[in-house]
């Protein structure tokens, strides 16, 4: 039998449980997957907590890479023994899992399954940001917070290689070095360097078309002073806490700003969609222009550990969780 992390209670990282769940064959249009690794991400925090509501118990995890074991009735896209991945549905922190065969992908053989979950979330979340929200265009300064996260490092690079100048902001000078060597032109250390300042100073006052910010309370109202007129907010994240509610007419005093709130799932709803994102980020990470920093491991039984490490602010990069 199986083990997979329970979460029977909302909470902090001690209402993660491993515990043994019955291994189901597939339905139709499912497959079985034995899972090799599970990525960690933010919003595995944000359903263990309740911020994202989850019907109890659930299994945490929306970012994976294993094995086809079975396939159900109908699927034609995948068989038994291919290598895939996949980012959503919830249900990743499991060494078997059930899944809908139209939410998985093959994966190239130069991919491996730890840079795959750690890549499927965090990868295609940057290509969305920075290909769809926001098609970042060679010229363009940008600012992305938490530079040094998954999310961040993925995006440092594939924005200077799409010929963006990049500011970063992060938490420590070891991350800012990380940073820097991922593409940030000007990694900004919080407590060292007042950002809103220093992109003033970057962009000689003309300021931002774009800010991409997933620290959320501590940045948003300081970083639309950072943005010119008519700029884009793209809140997508909040490790920092919720953003206070503020009147839109703020929006408006600082330039007729505009503001969003993408999710991945919204961006690759279609298969079409899910094909596209995850093949072009097959392409750069598969050149070696993109490159996936796995920084931490963590058995997937401690996966607990690995969410206080996250909250902690102690992680860099991505972290999978092996099984």
């Amino acid at each position: 039998m199986p083990n997979a992390i329970r979460v029977h209670r909302v909470g902090g990282p001690e209402v993660l449980s491993w515990e043994p769940v019955e291994d189901s064959e597939p339905g139709t249009g499912q497959v079985r997957l034995r899972q090799e690794a599970a990525g960690l991400n933010f919003i595995d925090v944000y359903h263990r907590t309740g911020l994202y509501p989850q019907p109890l118990p659930f299994t945490p995890g929306v970012e994976g890479a294993g094995i086809v074991e079975a396939v159900g009735a109908g699927v034609t896209n995948v068989a038994v023994g291919d290598r895939v991945a996949y980012s959503g549905p919830i249900g990743g922190y499991a060494e078997s899992r059930l899944i809908d065969a139209e939410k998985v992908v093959k994966l190239p053989d130069g991919i491996d399954f730890d840079q795959a979950a750690g890549m499927m979330l965090q990868g295609m979340t940057a290509r969305m940001l920075l290909r769809s929200v926001f098609p970042v265009t060679a010229g363009d300064t940008i600012l992305i917070h938490a530079a040094a996260g998954g999310v961040g490092l993925i995006m440092c690079q594939w924005a200077a290689l799409l010929g963006a100048t990049v500011i970063g902001t992060v938490s420590t000078e070891e991350k800012a070095e990380l940073a820097r060597a991922h593409g940030c032109a000007h990694p900004l250390v919080h407590g060292k360097h007042d950002f809103v300042a220093e992109v003033d100073r970057i962009t000689e006052g003309a300021k931002l078309p774009v800010i991409y910010d997933s620290v959320g309370r501590d940045t948003f109202m300081r970083s639309l002073d950072c943005l010119r007129p008519r700029g884009l907010m793209v809140s997508f994240g909040q490790s920092s806490g919720a953003v206070e509610p503020f009147s839109p007419n703020i929006l408006a005093q600082k330039g007729s700003l505009y503001l969003t709130r993408p999710t991945l799932f919204n961006y690759t709803a279609s298969r079409e969609q899910l094909e596209q994102s995850a093949n072009e980020l097959f392409e750069v990470v598969g050149s070696g222009k993109v490159i996936i920093e796995v920084k931490q491991r963590f058995p997937l039984a401690d996966a607990a550990e690995a969410h206080r490490a996250l909250e902690a602010r102690k992680t860099a990069g991505s972290t999978v969780l092996t099984v």
